[in-house]
């Protein structure tokens, strides 16, 4: 099995553990114990020498060491797993694809997440301006690199997995904020939570 993924309870590695899963891509997963300091031995720091998940080793591509390639943060694990195991960016758009991905997976870690954090702390103003906007991109109900009037919808896709797996954790994290004003934000997070696959990677 080529790819083993590093991750830790609770951390940013259900993301890609459900990516995975619904694109039924074949793993190894390594569930480090952080509490007891796993992610601080040798033996994980020579993956990632900063000590954080998730982590991916891919067995099928060498770096330029010779070595397995090895990746950390979750957008770039994504990004990666997209092109080259989910093959999304496949045909005469594949550059679209690819750039439109890379800037969901980039709003999701870089903006999203962090205006989430935010709210948590008592500071909800920022993810309400953005939610107020996906509102209206999330009409469609299907995947964010639909364009409108495509002759054929986008499948779900990193793109979906990074901004969904964010908007699925403000009920838990942000329960004090109202989602009321955002009803295919709330549509959206409700289906998120009946995929299986989610289910399985978010352990319910």
């Amino acid at each position: 099995m080529p790819l083993t993924l590093y991750g830790g309870a609770r951390s940013r590695a259900s993301m890609v553990r459900w990516y995975l899963a619904e694109r039924q891509i074949p793993y190894g997963w390594q569930l480090l114990d952080m509490a007891a300091g796993a992610h601080k031995q040798p033996e994980f720091l020579a993956i990632n020498p900063f000590g954080k998940v998730p982590a991916l080793v891919d067995d099928s591509l060498r770096g330029a060491d010779g070595q397995p390639l090895r990746l950390s943060e979750s957008g770039a694990i994504l990004l990666h797993l997209a092109e080259h195991h989910g093959r999304e960016f496949e045909g005469p758009d594949g550059a679209v694809r690819r750039a439109l991905t890379a800037q969901w997976v980039l709003f999701a870690n870089a903006t999203l997440g962090p205006a989430l954090m935010a709210a948590a702390t008592g500071k909800p103003e920022q993810l309400q301006g953005l939610l107020t906007v996906l509102d209206g991109l999330l009409i469609s109900g299907g995947s964010l690199l639909d364009a409108p009037g495509a002759a054929s919808p986008a499948a779900w896709g990193a793109a979906d997995c990074a901004v969904e797996a964010y908007l699925a954790y403000i009920p838990f994290f942000c329960p004090q904020v109202d989602l009321a004003p955002y009803p295919q934000v709330q549509a959206r997070i409700a289906a998120v939570q009946q995929r299986p696959a989610y289910q399985q990677a978010m352990g319910g």
